[in-house]
């Protein structure tokens, strides 16, 4: 079989960064390219931590684009109170060497669907999906060439963690996800529900470090850092490794179970603002226009994510 093409839209972030690893490290996937978005810190930051991961995997030939640098109608929201000041806190990663690629990250993603076979394209948005709705709105004849996208966002019992109701990527820019869910894409969310239940225990940190490599070190410093806020904010034993949840998602589905619902985003009430309002129990007529998931073999994840960064 051969592997699954994939662009992979970030905005890292530690668990960004090991995301971007684990696709890097698997056979099962290739990455076309790599589009940086303003989110967890802005773009000037994000575009720097996607070519600092690629140069840690020992793929310093992967073409990283900068994207948009704000949401589509709202003022930038970040979230360096988990990440830390460069995002990617934790570790001592040096500068990339790396330069960026030309061109804006929104005509990466238009150019390479308009290249490739219609349904043979994935799009894994990591971030706020500015730069997938700004695709959309630019090149609407791209819109039915995407196969599927995978996207870490949302939450519905698991409620909110930027809000009482709103999880981080989709409020930073509730418009784009607005745009993107009611696109008609073959959508599967990867929400808080989902990603609260793979949490990095000092066990499977010290899985990471013991690999003894470069990644594996510095994925275990990166979970050491911003483990402190999950902790502190949940009284859980670990940080949830959010984005890695996608990729592991498209190389071990059977890892994962959910339904297949409808899921409206509110960009409207001052009090909701974000929310994803997945309809769970099927209690409205609005059709279906998402698998959203909601439970995960946690120990399979990690068994999984080990292996894999191990190859690196």
């Amino acid at each position: 079989m051969s592997a699954r093409k994939i662009i992979i839209d970030t905005d890292p972030g530690q668990d960004d960064a090991v995301a971007i690893l684990l696709a890097l490290a698997s056979p099962e996937l290739e990455v076309l390219g790599i589009t940086a978005v303003a989110g967890n810190v802005p773009l000037a930051l994000t575009q720097k931590n996607a070519r600092i991961i690629c140069e840690l995997a020992g793929r310093p030939d992967m073409a990283v684009y900068a994207g948009c640098d704000a949401p589509l109608k709202r003022p930038l929201v970040t979230a360096e109170h988990v990440h830390g000041k460069t995002g990617l806190d934790g570790p001592d990663l040096p500068d990339p060497v790396m330069a960026l690629a030309d061109g804006h990250g929104v005509d990466f993603i238009i150019e390479t669907l308009r290249t490739h076979d219609a349904g043979t394209v994935t799009l894994c948005p990591l971030g706020p999906l500015s730069n997938i709705a700004t695709a959309f709105q630019k090149a609407p004849d791209i819109v039915n060439r995407v196969q599927e996208i995978v996207l870490m966002g949302g939450a519905y019992f698991a409620v909110g963690n930027i809000t009482p109701t709103a999880e981080f990527n989709i409020y930073v820019d509730p418009e784009a996800a607005d745009i993107v869910f009611k696109s008609g894409v073959n959508i599967t969310v990867v929400p808080l529900d989902v990603t609260h239940k793979v949490l990095v225990t000092s066990a499977r940190n010290d899985a990471f470090r013991a690999i003894g490599t470069p990644v594996g070190i510095a994925v275990a410093q990166m979970t050491d850092f911003f483990e402190r806020f999950d902790k502190e904010k949940y009284g859980s034993l670990g940080a949830p490794l959010h984005d890695p949840c996608v990729t592991a998602y498209l190389i071990r589905p059977d890892l994962f179970g959910g339904r297949h619902i409808n899921v409206e985003i509110e960009t409207s009430s001052p009090l909701t603002l974000g929310m994803t309002v997945a309809d769970w129990w099927g209690v409205t007529d609005r059709a279906p226009n998402a698998t959203f998931l909601g439970d995960v073999d946690a120990d399979g994840f990690f068994a999984l994510l080990t292996d894999r960064l191990a190859r690196l």
